[in-house]
């Protein structure tokens, strides 16, 4: 009986065997990794060939249109669901071309009320210390003493954090808090470079300011091996502003600049305007974050670039602050509160009613793809793209997506070769790496495509790798 128990078992691995090696051959009927796997067969067999021969062990949605004809390309798996990370960002900067304009600006304003100032935010995801330095001095010439400065982040509300972000993302800039007044992307920059050998490591701050505090535990190091990488922590559990730097500094290291964001915006963005009106001469005696409904009279204010200037650093940096601040200022359109629920019911009626994405298929938390609770097709993403390629926006959404070997942001050294011959915008979580945009392909035209990946564990770059291999197979072709 052992002798015909490994010769069934024996007989049914070669059959098995026999069976995919059919399929491999003829790209005809899908394996279990190859589900509801459509398209031209020339492109089909390549593609299938470049998933198979990956060896990965992924879960992976596909959809690949032609821009000109309208048929699909290729697909795999393109109605199921995925975690779609910051390529939720293509709709929300689509839906801030729509509701706000390529031209809208964030206005910062500065009141005087009395012997008071009031200094009111409207989610200018880009202000920065220079900018706030020339609203003091600007404030400094109509009044001498501040009683007490007002902070004004009333245009959005206080929910700092969105539905569905982990937790502990802690000090890490991607998850700054989002709040109408923001400052340098609500972040701290810490530049670090070596001291005296056996010493702490130096540290400067960007912009100075006593509003954190930092204690200093590095180590500048003549070795090279098995050194513990510098750590900038916050005590974000305890909702502080008080930060621990750790870990071995090589004593020929160059500088380098480590971001972490902070807590209560509006707190830090006024405590840096005080410092700056006491540069002009203006001491400042107390601050507060209580709203005021005091009316005053403007003294001062800043305009910020347009709003393509902020979605150009929102898709190639893959900006969440600023994507969270466009979702609430949309929000706020009409005098509405200026909160997720308000910005995303925007955009889900820009879906489904000019795109024509039933949004009851999908689900959206936030406008950055930080939370987890965000669910997209393939299918829905390449029709969002289809749409856009025929609409008013059409210029401007491509002109703010990377293209390939950018020097710097998301597709900084990825996809050299592709160049301007793709636009993109990717995406990444833990165990989630993803990309959507254009392919201008000589052979197949402008295409429209979305490539989903998820369900492993460790390094995504053999996942990223994967990626590429199949779009450089379609600009190869």
């Amino acid at each position: 009986m052992p002798f015909l128990e490994k010769y069934l078992d024996a007989n049914l691995k070669l059959f098995s065997y026999i069976l995919f090696m059919v399929f491999f051959n003829q790209s005809c009927a899908p394996t279990t990794l190859l589900q509801n796997n459509y398209g031209l067969k020339a492109l089909r067999k390549p593609i299938n060939e470049i998933i198979i021969d990956s060896g990965l062990d992924v879960s992976i949605g596909i959809k690949m249109v032609s821009l000109k004809s309208g048929e699909t390309l290729y697909e795999l798996n393109s109605e199921k669901l995925f975690t779609p990370a910051s390529n939720i960002k293509l709709f929300t900067l689509a839906t801030a071309l729509h509701y706000l304009g390529e031209n809208h600006v964030f206005k910062t304003r500065v009141y005087k009320y009395k012997d008071n100032l009031i200094l009111k935010g409207s989610g200018d995801p880009d202000l920065s210390v220079k900018e706030l330095d020339s609203l003091a001095y600007r404030t400094s010439r109509f009044i001498t003493t501040v009683d007490t400065l007002f902070l004004d982040a009333s245009q959005m509300d206080s929910t700092h954090y969105g539905n569905g972000w982990m937790w502990d993302e802690g000090s890490w800039w991607y998850a700054a808090p989002v709040n109408a007044l923001s400052l340098n992307d609500n972040c701290i920059d810490f530049i670090i470079t070596p001291g005296r050998l056996g010493k702490p490591a130096n540290v400067e701050t960007y912009p100075e300011t006593n509003y954190i505090s930092y204690l200093n535990n590095s180590k500048t190091v003549r070795q090279t091996n098995n050194i513990k990488k510098i750590s900038v922590i916050r005590d974000w559990k305890n909702k502080k502003n008080n930060f621990t730097i750790s870990g071995n500094l090589h004593h020929n290291a160059t500088p380098d600049t480590l971001r972490r964001n902070i807590e209560n915006p509006s707190l830090y963005i006024g405590t840096i305007f005080k410092k700056l009106l006491k540069k002009y001469d203006v001491p400042v005696k107390q601050i507060s974050t209580l709203f005021t409904t005091k009316k005053g009279d403007q003294i001062a204010s800043h305009s910020s670039k347009g709003l393509l200037h902020s979605s150009k650093n929102l898709m190639n940096e893959s900006d969440n602050l600023t994507a969270e601040l466009f979702i609430k200022k949309i929000g706020s359109i009409n005098n509405n509160q200026g909160n997720w629920e308000n910005g995303l019911s925007k955009m889900k009626s820009f879906l489904n009613d000019s795109v024509g994405i039933d949004t009851t298929r999908i689900r959206i938390a936030d406008g950055s793809g930080l939370s987890r609770y965000n669910l997209v097709s393939t299918s829905e993403i390449t029709q969002f793209l289809e749409w856009i390629f025929k609409s008013e926006y059409k210029e401007d959404f491509i002109s703010c997506l990377p293209n390939g070997g950018m020097k710097k942001g998301t597709m900084e050294s990825r996809l050299n070769t592709a160049g301007d011959r793709i636009r993109v915008k990717t995406g990444g979580l833990s165990g989630v790496t993803n990309i959507s945009g254009y392919i201008f392909s000589n052979k197949y035209g402008p295409i429209a495509f979305s490539i989903l990946t998820s369900g492993y564990v460790g390094n995504s770059n053999p996942f990223r790798a994967l990626q590429d291999n199949i779009i450089l197979s379609i600009l190869n072709d």
